[in-house]
């Protein structure tokens, strides 16, 4: 009895068998599987067979079978048409796409929107994420099947490679860069937006306190570069202590962020605001938050000044022609016109010269310390609120209350007393 129902189901599969051949040794131009929902065929110049298959609203979809035999193509045919409609049901796309497919469409959007700001921001972070972890882990996974555990199980591995637990910062930084990966994914149409996705943790370590200088300490430090920035020996110290003298000053009297943002500022970002019969020097300052206008202290003009003076090829305008014809030229540069990559080096050197490269509390000063003092200094001596001071220097109000929120009770000293 056994032997019988095997030999009837070798007798169907000798039939398919014989059926399929005789399809290959007619070689037909054109195969309609699926009541014609699903179309084979082969290319003159290609061994594999090609199919398109038609979607429930109509459209029609071309992929390769990636098979060269006509039995495998036909199974593999129909396969992918059952799987485009099985996902087209469930909102998702009719192929699959993997986490790394997906980033690569989002890499090259970040990449062109980088380009077109010229500059370093928040862009490049999500840009090094994206490259450095999501691919490495995800690879060929698909967004629509991870899990919370898989989401959990990225983060501990993301942590052990970072060697440390990171701040909330760097993980608003992830979650933002996730998004980013889930919007080009639903924007494309390689999922629906109805699919979950898990969100990445946003809460980590909080950030310590920015080390600054006292009022005091300022004091000191801009008597200490007075001559400090006069004393190099080779040409590119004259050069560049000069330089560094002039944007620590800017740095202190405006609160803009050092590096990109104070570093991109050309002559042509600088004018002059009168309001009551007061003149005011106004910068425009570009950088991770985006563009905005920012109110100088008046002592910034004497480091304008001074930059003026030493660069060869602007010098012989006037000082104030320099705003009224809009020069293109960078404002931190050299005489001759080259700026230098980076001042965290000169910095750090002037510290240790100055004995205020440590605070109070042990914590090493940096370049943005500046900007951590002038905050300070503006809401403790400057009268200043937080909502003016979030216009001043690119944040929003929560953060420069979240970080400054201690010296709240402090500013209203004289009417709590």
């Amino acid at each position: 009895m056994t032997h019988s129902t095997d030999t009837g189901a070798v007798t169907r599969d000798t039939k398919l068998r014989v059926s399929i051949a005789s399809l290959a040794q007619a070689q037909p131009s054109i195969l309609y599987l699926r009541d014609g929902d699903v179309v084979l065929y082969r290319r003159s110049r290609s061994l594999l067979y090609q199919c398109r298959y038609r979607l429930a609203d109509g459209s029609w979809v071309r992929q390769t079978t990636g098979k060269a035999a006509l039995e495998h193509a036909i199974a593999r045919a129909c396969d992918i048409y059952d799987e485009a409609r099985y996902r087209q049901r469930l909102g998702l796309a009719h192929r699959t796409h993997s986490v790394a497919q997906i980033a690569a469409v989002c890499c090259v959007d970040l990449r062109q929107q980088i380009d077109a700001k010229g500059k370093k921001t928040a862009l490049n972070d999500y840009l090094s994420i994206i490259e450095r972890y999501f691919v490495p882990y995800f690879g060929e996974r698909q967004l629509e099947t991870l899990t919370h555990t898989d989401i959990r199980e990225f983060e501990l591995w993301r942590d052990r490679q970072m060697t440390r637990r990171p701040k909330t910062s760097t993980l608003n930084n992830f979650t933002s860069a996730w998004s980013r990966v889930i919007e080009t994914a639903v924007s494309r149409g390689y999922i629906s937006e109805r699919v979950p996705v898990p969100k990445l943790t946003s809460k980590g370590e909080k950030g310590k306190t920015r080390p600054a200088f006292s009022k005091e300490e300022i004091e000191q430090l801009l008597a200490f570069m007075e001559g400090w920035s006069q004393q190099g020996r080779l040409a590119v110290e004259r050069e560049i202590r000069p330089l560094l003298r002039d944007y620590v000053e800017m740095l202190l009297y405006t609160g803009m962020r050092h590096g990109t943002e104070a570093m991109g500022i050309r002559w042509r970002d600088l004018e002059w605001h009168t309001k009551d019969g007061v003149r005011y020097l106004r910068v425009w300052v570009d950088g991770k938050t985006g563009g905005r206008w920012l109110i100088a202290k008046h002592k910034a003009v004497d480091v304008l000044r001074r930059l003026h003076a030493r660069q060869k090829d602007i010098c012989e305008l006037s000082f104030e022609t320099t705003f009224t014809e809009r020069v293109p030229h960078l404002l931190f540069r050299f005489s001759d016109g080259h700026q230098p990559h980076s001042l965290v080096g000169t910095f750090r050197k002037l510290m240790r010269d100055s004995g205020l490269l440590v605070d109070g509390a042990g914590q090493t000063r940096t370049l943005y310390s500046l900007r951590h003092t002038y905050a300070t200094l503006a809401l403790l001596e400057g009268g200043a609120d937080i909502h003016t001071l979030s216009k001043q220097m690119g944040n929003s109000a929560v953060m420069i209350e979240r970080h400054y929120s201690k010296l709240t009770a402090t500013m209203a000293a004289d009417r709590l007393a």
